[in-house]
Protein backbone atom coordinates (compact mmCIF):
# COMPACT_ATOMS: atom_id res chain seq x y z
CA UNK A 1 0.00 0.00 0.00
CA UNK A 2 1.36 3.39 -0.99
CA UNK A 3 1.97 5.78 1.87
CA UNK A 4 2.16 9.56 1.55
CA UNK A 5 3.52 11.41 4.57
CA UNK A 6 3.16 15.18 4.75
CA UNK A 7 5.22 17.51 6.88
CA UNK A 8 6.01 21.19 7.14
CA UNK A 9 2.73 22.65 8.27
CA UNK A 10 2.46 25.07 11.13
CA UNK A 11 1.48 28.52 12.30
CA UNK A 12 2.73 31.52 10.35
CA UNK A 13 1.87 35.19 10.14
CA UNK A 14 0.27 36.62 7.05
CA UNK A 15 2.93 37.39 4.48
CA UNK A 16 5.13 34.57 5.71
CA UNK A 17 6.25 31.36 4.03
CA UNK A 18 6.07 27.64 4.60
CA UNK A 19 7.26 24.63 2.64
CA UNK A 20 5.23 21.46 2.72
CA UNK A 21 6.79 18.11 1.92
CA UNK A 22 5.13 14.89 0.85
CA UNK A 23 7.29 11.79 1.07
CA UNK A 24 6.05 8.79 -0.89
CA UNK A 25 6.81 5.19 0.02
CA UNK A 26 7.26 4.34 -3.67
CA UNK A 27 8.84 5.96 -6.67
CA UNK A 28 6.97 9.14 -7.52
CA UNK A 29 7.70 8.39 -11.15
CA UNK A 30 5.05 5.68 -10.97
CA UNK A 31 2.32 8.28 -10.42
CA UNK A 32 0.80 10.03 -13.41
CA UNK A 33 0.10 13.07 -11.26
CA UNK A 34 0.70 14.21 -7.70
CA UNK A 35 -0.66 17.23 -5.98
CA UNK A 36 -1.75 19.19 -2.98
CA UNK A 37 -5.32 19.72 -1.89
CA UNK A 38 -6.65 21.68 1.05
CA UNK A 39 -9.76 21.74 3.15
CA UNK A 40 -10.78 24.64 5.34
CA UNK A 41 -13.38 24.25 8.12
CA UNK A 42 -16.87 24.08 6.66
CA UNK A 43 -15.61 23.96 3.10
CA UNK A 44 -15.08 21.27 0.51
CA UNK A 45 -11.65 19.94 -0.27
CA UNK A 46 -10.14 21.81 -3.21
CA UNK A 47 -7.13 21.27 -5.40
CA UNK A 48 -4.29 23.71 -4.81
CA UNK A 49 -1.56 22.54 -7.15
CA UNK A 50 -0.65 19.49 -9.19
CA UNK A 51 2.45 18.25 -10.93
CA UNK A 52 2.56 15.62 -13.64
CA UNK A 53 5.16 12.90 -13.98
CA UNK A 54 6.63 15.06 -16.73
CA UNK A 55 7.06 17.97 -14.34
CA UNK A 56 4.22 20.22 -15.49
CA UNK A 57 2.69 22.21 -12.67
CA UNK A 58 -0.82 23.62 -12.46
CA UNK A 59 -2.32 25.89 -9.84
CA UNK A 60 -5.65 27.13 -8.65
CA UNK A 61 -6.00 30.81 -9.49
CA UNK A 62 -5.96 31.92 -5.86
CA UNK A 63 -2.38 30.71 -5.33
CA UNK A 64 -0.80 31.50 -8.69
CA UNK A 65 2.33 33.57 -8.25
CA UNK A 66 2.57 32.66 -4.55
CA UNK A 67 2.83 28.86 -4.43
CA UNK A 68 5.24 26.60 -6.29
CA UNK A 69 4.97 22.84 -6.60
CA UNK A 70 8.07 20.78 -7.29
CA UNK A 71 9.32 17.24 -7.04
CA UNK A 72 12.55 15.42 -6.26
CA UNK A 73 12.54 11.93 -7.72
CA UNK A 74 15.72 10.97 -5.87
CA UNK A 75 13.93 11.59 -2.58
CA UNK A 76 10.49 10.47 -3.77
CA UNK A 77 9.18 13.74 -2.42
CA UNK A 78 6.86 16.46 -3.68
CA UNK A 79 7.05 19.95 -2.24
CA UNK A 80 4.75 22.93 -2.03
CA UNK A 81 6.54 26.21 -1.42
CA UNK A 82 4.02 28.71 -0.12
CA UNK A 83 4.99 32.39 -0.06
CA UNK A 84 3.06 35.51 0.88
CA UNK A 85 0.58 33.42 2.82
CA UNK A 86 -2.84 34.85 3.45
CA UNK A 87 -5.38 34.19 6.17
CA UNK A 88 -7.59 32.43 3.63
CA UNK A 89 -4.84 29.87 3.01
CA UNK A 90 -5.57 28.43 6.43
CA UNK A 91 -6.59 24.79 5.96
CA UNK A 92 -5.52 21.20 6.31
CA UNK A 93 -3.31 20.40 3.34
CA UNK A 94 -3.36 16.92 1.87
CA UNK A 95 -0.94 15.24 -0.49
CA UNK A 96 -2.50 13.23 -3.31
CA UNK A 97 -1.19 10.80 -5.89
CA UNK A 98 -2.84 9.04 -8.80
CA UNK A 99 -1.65 5.91 -10.53
CA UNK A 100 -3.36 4.74 -13.70
CA UNK A 101 -3.49 1.18 -14.88
CA UNK A 102 -5.20 -0.21 -17.94
CA UNK A 103 -7.93 -1.69 -15.81
CA UNK A 104 -8.26 0.87 -12.97
CA UNK A 105 -7.13 4.11 -11.40
CA UNK A 106 -5.74 4.18 -7.84
CA UNK A 107 -5.88 7.29 -5.69
CA UNK A 108 -3.75 7.83 -2.59
CA UNK A 109 -3.97 10.44 0.15
CA UNK A 110 -1.77 11.54 2.99
CA UNK A 111 -3.03 12.18 6.48
CA UNK A 112 -2.91 15.95 6.13
CA UNK A 113 -0.91 18.73 7.72
CA UNK A 114 -2.41 21.85 9.28
CA UNK A 115 -1.46 25.27 7.96
CA UNK A 116 -2.66 28.20 10.02
CA UNK A 117 -2.08 31.77 8.88
CA UNK A 118 -2.65 34.48 11.45
CA UNK A 119 -3.81 37.87 10.23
Amino acid sequence: QVQLVESGGGLVQAGGSLRLSCAASESIGSFVVMGWYRQAPGKQREVVATITSGGTGNYVDSVKGRFTISSDSAKNTVYLQMNNLKFEDTAVYYCHARRIFIWRTDEYWGQGTQVTVSS
